[in-house]
């Protein structure tokens, strides 16, 4: 494999971040950009809109706080509880069509939340973070 020197100047929202990283590390700035763009460019998620696929690979370029705060976010209590409702109303069958789908566009939701709290702490860990439980609660505020 050829190696093709570049130059770049980056702001200090990127470098800071980037140069943190290669001292968590032990690396030089430059191999932490090298392992920062090629796992931005091998990223697959086949079965996604490619609108949520470009949300998630931007991940990548967050803040370790920026983060933090996707893998603490939570669904609004409300929709959970509406979600709790029609899930009981499905299990006894009392369902309404327009409900399923509410129920159905909810569900989607939470599933989506999920996948980007998740990806969120792979990247945390990918950078050398340790993720527990605790993570992806909301701190009290």
């Amino acid at each position: 494999m050829t190696d093709h020197p570049v130059t770049l100047s980056l702001p200090d929202t990127i470098f800071d971040p980037l140069r943190k990283i290669a001292e968590s590390r032990a690396q030089s700035v430059e191999d932490v950009v090298v392992d920062q763009l090629r796992s931005a460019m091998s990223v697959s998620l086949p079965s996604l809109p490619p609108d949520e696929e470009s949300e998630l690979v931007a991940y990548k370029f967050l803040s370790d706080d920026t983060l933090y705060g996707i893998v603490r976010e939570q669904m609004p209590q409300k929709m959970q509880e509406r979600m709790q409702a029609l899930m009981d109303k499905n299990t006894f069958g009392t369902i309404t069509p327009e409900e399923h789908d509410e129920l159905t566009e909810l569900v989607e939701r939470g599933q989506r939340l999920t996948l980007r709290k998740a990806w969120a702490a792979g990247i945390l860990m990918e950078r050398g973070h340790q993720i527990t439980g605790e993570d992806f609660t909301q701190e009290d505020v």
